[in-house]
């Protein structure tokens, strides 16, 4: 070895044993004998000699590297040596006087696949105006055996990978010598290449089985763009399907000539030619493969062809527009019984392909009525291999049913794996709806009469999951009707209990199903009794698997919702069946938490609209409601005295927050005019447990899970009690500041938003009593934090942060609802008016720098209704310098100078909506404030803001002669050309 070889050794090496540094010298070394003149003979030289397949590796590597960088440099007779050296070790003959070709040739591929490489490097150059006859000078040494047949395929598939297959991305001038190439080789020697395929592979069939794979993998390639009649014919293509056929032949060189026969099927031709093409293939005589053969990736094979091949005639069909179309028809109705077949056994990937035909089959049937016999068969074959496809796998049942990690990964890649056979089968439905129904109804009443078997859990599954997809196509008029199909399975699927019934997947699909088809129910309430028990037994609410419990009860809210007065007969039923899930809230044992961990939201709603109907009678409906809420309250009372309970805190408070949900959904089934007028004892019962409920607040005073569920309450309450709420709100209302810190303020002023929104200055008392608490707390943390407002003045987003921007427009809407609802007058009691100096800033501050454009418009809404209220005649002024303020600080800073930043931007909706707040603000200050505004604003603001003294005239008459409209039209081009101007782009003449 010379100290090159040395250096490509080392830099081969991948032992670790090598020191970095030597590494280092030796990558240097070899990249210095790269830049030198005569390397392209030195590599030629050392391909003779060595033995070592690093130098030869990196001689090939490096000499392709030269052609492709400096080809164009080179002289002559250097081209010449590279040329005829590369050739002859491809070809095995000697290079020079030393016949060496074997040492490569006998070499790993990769060493060859590089050999070809540089020889396709030489073609893209030289093919054919220099080297015109580089491939015809191949086929004489093709006899000289495997070695140089192999070289020849490597050089094919190589010229096929670096230049001609559009799978990789090219260059323009790439696709301009791949074309020149292409068009070279067809007139020149593509015909003699087919011929030597063929001649190898009938000499080599029985002989070398490798040589016959490499040779059919080259013509695969090739077919897409030769002419197809060189491969179709009655030597190449008997001796293809031959290949396939015959006995003995190995499961590569078979399914090689599939690849070969799936290519001659996709090749791009013209409609016609294709028919005449795919006719001629005579495919019949390869489906006996399909049940004979149990190779799988052979079958696969199979599949891609057999699919392939049904495609392009189904795609013939679209373009053809004649009897032709008769003949595509024909040769589908021969290959889809095979395609169905394989697409129950083949591998996942090809059965993605098979579904993307099927659907554009089944869309091509809506062109065809009506269907024809074959065509109706295929739809039932269709809809039996949906039903076979979208089954789960048996081998995960134990792991669904436990939902363990997975079982979720399975249970997530099926639901994903179904969307697409789903959307097929609506499309079946809609194509053959009959043919749908039957099979569907048969598929159900197979299942459930071997329902005593439990180890059918995924066909049951499929089953149902099938019925509900159905749902998805058809209207609500169409399952309200329940014609057909309808009418024989939702009675068949009511009264049916499977074995399998305990596992998760099917007790939910069943709950889904039943749900997706009870508007049939609405029509047909004989069937009321069934759908009670399916949701009330243990195939629902009393399933032993908590997530269908769950679930259970959440669809039979919706249930409920839907057949609401239907139901009054089965009240009395309903609440026995759940007397033990109500038990849990109503006589708890409180050492543990919640059996089934359900808040019972749900069941105690449902309960709730059922009950809180007024076609109860009023002693039923009392009793009722007594009988839930009085052991609810007892069990809220016993838990809040703590020396008679034995229990810790944190499953006390767990306790309670689920008793008032409960009592909180339970509410909802009740409407004020129920409880105030017709009823009036209704409302005393919610009343007296609204009582028991504040006490919560005196007991827990810091336990803000229980603060937020109480509030929850007391909304409820006064969408349900009305005005007769007001006698509790001063205590409620007072419990809640006691302890509230600022940051827990959100939810109380929501609840004072409510009372305002509906009873508006009703609440004004109650609102002026709270407004210092109020105020002096929220204010505390926020009046003073103007970063929080501007555009991008936050630059980490904390917990806290992110509190107090929710505490701070709460607050703002709370200010905007007080303005609103004619209650501005709250600001100005006595114990109120310290704080009006910090509202008034902290508002004129969010109209012109808060980051949500909504929040600015309500805050000059503000201004503009305060202006109303507090300058009701002109020069009038309840509140001492607010005129002032409005004119020299609001005008100025929000009116103007907001709007000329350019963050401000016209063309955004929201943006464009506070302008023209801002417009009527100007006009409302006119009305109430005369010229002292107009003299101020454009003597201070617009000379501030260099306005041409034209335009602030302009604006002047503007203001008082023109309507909103043309005012805010001409505001916004002024405000424009201000901007322009400020760039020096503009001149005013």
């Amino acid at each position: 070895m010379d100290d090159l070889d040395k250096a490509i050794l080392i830099n081969f090496d991948e032992s670790g044993t090598i020191d970095d540094s030597l590494k280092k010298q030796a990558k240097t070394f070899c990249e210095q004998i790269k830049a030198k003149p005569s390397i392209c003979s030195m590599c030629i030289e050392k391909l003779c000699f060595s033995n070592l397949i690093q130098v030869q590796f990196w001689c090939l590597q490096t000499l392709h590297e030269a052609i492709v960088s400096r080809y164009s440099s080179m002289n002559p007779q250097e081209k010449q040596l590279i040329r005829h050296s590369v050739f002859s070790i491809v070809c095995l003959e000697g290079v020079g006087a030393n016949n060496s070709a074997t040492r490569v040739l006998e070499g790993p591929p990769f060493v060859k696949n590089k050999l070809a490489q540089v020889l396709v490097t030489l073609i893209y150059f030289e093919y054919p105006l220099i080297w015109s006859s580089v491939f015809l000078d191949f086929f004489p040494h093709l006899n000289k055996g495997k070695m140089v047949i192999d070289m020849f395929c490597r050089v094919l598939n190589a010229l096929d990978d670096e230049l001609i297959s559009l799978d990789y991305p090219r260059t323009p001038e790439d696709i301009s010598v791949a074309t020149r190439v292409k068009d070279a080789m067809r007139e020149q020697c593509v015909g003699q290449i087919v011929r030597a395929w063929y001649e190898i592979v009938s000499m080599y069939r029985n002989v070398d089985e490798e040589v016959c794979v490499g040779v059919l993998e080259s013509m695969r390639r090739f077919i897409s763009w030769i002419d197809i009649g060189l491969v179709v014919n009655d030597a190449f293509g008997a001796l293809l399907f031959d290949l396939v056929l015959a006995a003995g032949v190995g499961d590569r060189l078979r399914s090689a000539a599939i690849k070969c026969l799936t290519a001659v099927v996709s090749k791009r031709i013209e409609p016609r030619s294709k028919l005449a093409l795919l006719q001629s293939l005579q495919i019949s005589r390869l489906f006996r493969l399909v049940v004979d053969d149990a190779n799988a990736e052979l079958v696969s094979d199979i599949a891609v062809l057999l699919t392939g091949y049904a495609t392009e005639l189904l795609d013939c069909f679209k373009r053809i527009d004649s009897e032709a179309r008769g003949i595509s028809m024909e040769l589908l109705d021969e290959v889809l019984p095979s395609v169905f077949h394989l697409m129950k056994d083949s591998e996942l990937d090809a059965t993605f392909n098979v579904v993307q035909f099927l659907s554009s089959y089944v869309a091509t049937m809506k062109s065809i009525t009506p269907l024809g016999e074959k065509q109706l068969l295929h739809v039932g074959k269709i809809l039996e291999l949906i039903s076979v496809l979208i089954r789960y796998d048996p081998e995960y049942r134990s792991n669904i049913d436990m939902l363990d990690k997975i079982g979720k990964e399975e249970e997530d890649r099926m639901v994903d794996f179904r969307k697409d056979l789903f959307v097929l089968l609506r499309s079946v439905g809609r194509v053959a709806p009959g043919v749908t129904h039957l099979f569907i109804r048969n598929l159900l009443a197979n299942v459930i009469s071997t329902s005593s078997n439990s180890s059918n859990v995924e066909e049951v599954e499929a089953a149902l999951s099938l019925l509900y997809a159905l749902g998805e196509s058809l209207t609500d008029e169409a399952i309200r009707d329940g014609q057909g199909l309808l009418s024989e399975v939702v009675p068949m699927l009511l009264s049916t209990k499977f074995s399998c019934h305990p596992n998760r997947l099917v007790a939910l699909m069943y709950l889904e199903t039943v749900t997706r088809y009870v508007k049939f129910i609405q029509d047909n309430t004989q069937y009321i009794p069934m759908v009670l028990a399916a949701f009330l037994d243990d195939r629902g609410i009393h399933h032993p698997n908590i997530n269908v419990s769950r679930r259970a009860s959440y669809l039979f809210l919706r249930f409920v919702k839907l057949l609401r007065v239907k139901l009054v007969p089965f009240i009395e039923t309903i609440l026995q069946s759940l007397q033990d899930a109500v038990a849990q809230f109503t006589s708890m044992n409180y050492t543990t938490e919640l059996s089934r961990s359900e808040d019972g939201s749900h069941i105690f709603e449902a309960i709730g609209l059922l009950i809180g109907m007024e076609d109860v009678p009023p002693e039923k409906q009392c009793d009722y409601l007594s009988s839930l809420l009085i052991p609810l309250c007892q069990q809220v009372e016993v838990l809040l005295v703590n020396d008679k309970t034995n229990v810790e805190a944190n499953v006390k408070v767990a306790a309670i927050q689920h008793i008032i949900m409960a009592i909180n959904s339970l509410s909802k089934g009740f409407n004020e005019r129920l409880a105030t007028s017709s009823r009036p004892t209704i409302g005393l019962m919610f009343k007296q447990t609204l009582d028991v409920l504040l006490q919560v607040l005196v007991v827990f005073p810091k336990v803000g899970s229980l603060r937020s569920k109480v509030i929850s309450f007391i909304h409820r309450m006064v969408d349900t009690l009305g005005s007769s709420v007001f006698p509790y709100l001063p205590k409620a209302l007072g419990q809640l500041l006691a302890e509230s810190e600022p940051k827990e303020m959100v939810g109380f002023l929501l609840l004072l938003n409510q009372l305002m929104c509906k009873f508006n200055t009703s609440v004004h008392d109650i609102l002026e009593e709270s407004f210092p608490a109020v105020a002096g707390r929220v204010l505390s943390v926020i009046a003073g934090d103007a970063l929080l407002l501007g555009p991008g003045a936050v630059t980490a987003i904390t917990e806290e942060v992110r509190e107090l921007q929710e505490l701070q427009q709460t607050f703002l809407s709370f200010l905007h609802v007080v303005a609103t609802h004619n209650l501005s007058s709250v600001f100005l009691s006595p114990q109120n008016r310290e704080y009006l100096d910090q509202i008034m800033q902290l508002l004129l501050y969010s109209s012109c720098n808060h980051k949500d454009i909504l929040v600015r418009k309500a805050c000059v809404q503000i201004f503009i209704r305060l202006i109303k209220d507090w300058c009701g005649q002109p020069y009038e002024e309840k509140v001492p310098g607010f005129r002032n303020f409005m004119i020299q600080t609001f005008a100025i800073n929000c009116c103007l100078y907001s709007v000329l930043d350019r963050s401000f931007e016209f063309h955004d909706a929201n943006t464009h909506i506070l302008f023209g707040e801002i417009v009527l603000a100007q006009k409302v200050m006119f009305d109430k404030f005369g010229n002292e505004f107009l003299v101020y604003f454009v003597s201070k603001g617009f000379s501030s803001a260099h306005c041409p003294p034209h335009l602030a005239e302009q604006y002047g008459q503007k203001l008082q002669e023109a309507d909103i409209k043309e005012l805010k039209s001409f505001y916004k081009s002024l405000i424009e050309n201000l901007r322009i101007q400020q760039n020096g782009s503009l001149v005013f003449r």
